[in-house]
């Protein structure tokens, strides 16, 4: 497996992460525990190491899934989840942010408690509380690395100035942020530079454009119906149909290469940076293995052109998230 460093003071880690958030939420109603759980496994045997959860998927079952899958393993895996996204339990649609202090100190108690281990790989700050200073949350996850409860600080969905504010507080080692073929916005929005400056490294989620970009989705109808997808701009109307014309240039080009859409999708993620580290999600084990196949692959600077001249910035039709969702982001 190849590794990539998470910062400039961090660990090596797998190339390329597991996202477990669908293997529990959002993407269709119910979920088979047994594939999921085998999926975990078949990541520690092909060297993926870096497993990214958060408390807000399930919530907290995906959490517990990944608990009882690594138990007996811990020495195995990086361990990654996340809080600050608050889920009303009586409208599990409604969402809120939560950057303080007291909620912080008790969130990691319970994702400790949830995936059985006594200290954590990795913490992020799911989404900035515009609330509370950016000083005041990172200064509560410093807290718990002196306490040994967690090892490396992250943010989501982060600004580029608020990354710089929060790495004078303590270490930044990762932001993860969405970031694929269809959502360039980090290349001009200075959060990829911040991080190549600073030394954090870049992690992307929904690198596979939340499985657009591997062409196996030819119609809303695809959707299971509590599928959130269904809810997302750029998978509605008029939007679906033009950036599926784009996914199919794609799928020439990895047909002319002889490998998938998705696979040519991930490569070239791999191949802006040596600091970027995906976390494609999966819940199943062959999809899992032909991500990580993705890790062969190499890209010529004309492959790397044409791709880039399918998806640039502002190609893709719709906006990543709903309006209300897009609110939360720190941009």
């Amino acid at each position: 497996m190849h590794t990539r460093q998470l910062g400039t003071n961090g660990p090596l880690v797998s190339a390329i992460g597991l996202g477990c958030m669908g293997m529990s939420d959002f993407y269709t109603p119910g979920s088979d525990t047994r594939e999921a759980t085998a999926t975990l496994h078949r990541a520690l045997e092909l060297g993926i190491n870096f497993l990214d959860t958060a408390d807000i998927y399930g919530p907290h079952t995906n959490e517990e899934l990944i608990g009882k899958a690594i138990a007996g393993k811990r020495d195995q895996v990086f361990l990654a989840s996340k809080f600050g996204i608050v889920r009303d339990p009586a409208n599990p649609a409604l969402r809120g942010v939560n950057g303080r202090p007291d909620y912080i100190r008790n969130a990691i108690d319970g994702t400790l408690r949830r995936l059985g281990v006594e200290t954590l790989d990795l913490y992020y700050q799911h989404r900035i509380d515009p609330n509370v200073a950016i000083e005041e949350t990172v200064g509560a996850m410093a807290e718990l690395v002196q306490q040994g409860k967690v090892r490396y600080l992250g943010l989501s969905e982060a600004s580029a100035v608020t990354l710089e504010r929060a790495h004078k507080v303590h270490p930044i080692s990762a932001l993860q942020s969405e970031y694929s073929l269809w959502s360039r916005d980090q290349e001009h929005n200075g959060c990829l530079a911040a991080c190549q400056r600073l030394g954090i490294a870049f992690v992307p989620y929904s690198p596979l454009g939340r499985g657009f970009l591997t062409g196996a989705l030819q119609s809303p109808d695809d959707f299971g119906a509590d599928d959130y997808r269904r809810f997302s701009p750029r998978f509605q109307g008029e939007n679906f149909g033009k950036n599926l014309e784009l996914v199919r240039q794609v799928q020439a080009l990895a047909t002319d290469k002889g490998v998938s859409a998705g696979q040519l999708a991930l490569a070239w993620v791999l191949a802006q940076g040596d600091f970027i580290i995906p976390i494609p999600g999966t819940k199943q084990r062959k999809y899992l293995e032909e991500n990580a196949a993705a890790l062969s692959i190499r890209l010529s600077q004309a492959e790397l052109a044409a791709l880039d001249a399918i998806f640039p910035l502002e190609a893709t039709a719709g906006l990543r998230y709903p309006e209300a969702v897009m609110a939360m982001l720190d941009i």
